[in-house]
């Protein structure tokens, strides 16, 4: 151990703590997970060797390797807690007594399962806390608590709940998997293809809530989207092999790289056009680069990760806006709305097209979704028609669509930006 200095030791000790929580939490409650199989048990055992560090680390000092001595406490009490239960149930045996479904513990593998591979334990970790069994809500905050090691209070701020409804979400989560009896372990096959995707949409999901706030006071939530790239990364490290892994952390680097020019000094939205590039954060974007390259090195066709992560570094190639290749853009584009033919695919090829060939091109194409039931009250449907509109000069009309785009945000920087930008259009209009 190390000794911590007496005039602080109680403060450094609870930093210390508090910061490789944040790190370990997930490795530690993956790895009493595989022993007591059930997710919501292993994060008590977990939470009672922080008690545990809490109540002897400011005491006896930070051990030199923390996340090993919270693992190695928690997988002690998991042991115990499945040796009393095999005790109960040898106990039942010789009384005569018989109990319909009674939890029979193999002892023996979990003492086995306490030496195993962690990243493998992670990985189980991850496909249970995203499992299609449960809900898109229950599914990102399971992750985050378990795996991002947020606190149900952080997740709650992070997306404007209240804290009791973010409490309730992974309660009714841990039953759900206790129900559907979810076996801690990766799955195989074709299940795996869709429990992946699962995977990938969670992260995703929590990266986009960060980087565009639905709602709220900020444009972005930063934390948010460290949160998410950590996931991805720790999952690119955990599955090497899947292209699509590779390709959403490449999207989530290089759109994480423009996070400090997206705002203003005041906290105001700053589009991708009028953004100083110079800002952009190039490490992020050479790692960005470096995980397409891996996930193009796979072979077969890209898929909807990797062609936004491609078309992402368009962007990023690009030193001035004017440089931009739209026309390879909206290529990529048609590529993904064949593979994932969804409205806001189309919504954003329709910008592409409009960018490389033209407003009226670009227009004909957002024309089209107008009566799409998807869009209905999807704020940037209209705003992407009046910035079209605006360009060809049709500014009345231009105005029309920012102000009701601003009606349907729930974002106040988002609805001050488009305010703004029907005030200008309706100058226009009147100079006209």
């Amino acid at each position: 151990m190390t000794a911590s200095a007496p005039a602080s030791g109680t403060d450094d000790a609870r930093r210390a703590i508090e910061a490789v929580w944040r790190i370990e939490s997930a490795r530690v409650i993956a790895g009493v997970a595989r022993i007591v199989r059930d997710i919501g048990v292993a994060e008590e055992l977990a939470q009672d060797a922080l008690v545990a560090a809490l109540e002897q680390w400011p005491g006896a000092g930070v051990p030199d390797n923390p996340g090993a001595w919270l693992t190695a406490t928690a997988k002690h009490r998991a042991i115990d807690l499945v040796r009393r239960k095999e005790v109960f149930a040898r106990k039942l045996r010789e009384l005569g007594h018989t109990l319909q479904g009674a939890y029979e513990p193999d002892f023996a593998a979990a003492e086995a399962a306490a030496d195993g591979d962690i990243e493998d334990d992670l990985l189980r970790l991850v496909f249970t806390t995203c499992h299609t069994v449960l809900s898109t809500e229950a599914r990102v905050a399971l992750t985050l608590r378990l795996l991002g090691g947020l606190t149900t209070a952080e997740i709650a701020r992070a997306f404007l709940v209240p804290e009791a409804t973010v409490a309730q979400r992974m309660v009714r989560a841990k039953r759900t998997l206790a129900k559907a009896d979810v076996p801690f372990e990766q799955p195989h096959g074709p299940e795996r293809v869709e429990r992946l995707s699962s995977v990938l949409e969670v992260i995703y999901l929590v990266f986009n809530e960060g980087y565009s706030a639905t709602a709220g006071d900020d444009w972005m939530r930063p934390a948010l989207c460290e949160d998410a790239l950590r996931l991805a990364r720790v999952l690119a490290g955990l599955m090497p092999k899947e292209p699509e892994v590779h390709g959403l952390a490449a999207l989530l680097e290089i759109q994480a790289s423009r996070s400090a020019a997206r705002t203003g000094p005041d906290g105001q939205p700053v589009l991708l056009a009028d953004q100083d590039r110079r800002r952009w954060d190039q490490l992020l974007i050479r790692r960005g680069f470096a995980a397409l390259a891996r996930a193009e090195a796979a072979g077969g066709p890209p898929g909807p990760y990797t062609l936004q992560a491609a078309i992402a570094a368009c962007h990023a190639h690009a030193l001035h806006p004017r440089d931009t290749d739209w026309r390879r853009i909206a290529e990529l584009y048609a590529v993904l709305a064949r593979r994932t033919p969804t409205p806001v695919v189309e919504l954003n090829r329709a910008v592409a097209v409009t960018m490389a060939y033209g407003p009226l091109e670009g227009l004909a194409l957002v024309d089209r979704l107008t009566d799409e039931p998807a869009l209905r009250g999807y704020h940037l449907l209209p705003s992407v028609r009046g910035d079209l509109l605006e360009r060809l000069g049709r500014h009345a009309e231009a105005r029309e669509e920012f102000l009701r785009a601003a009606s349907l945000t729930r974002n106040e920087r988002e609805r001050t930006l488009l305010v703004e930008r029907a005030a200008r259009a309706s100058l226009a209009a009147g100079e006209r």
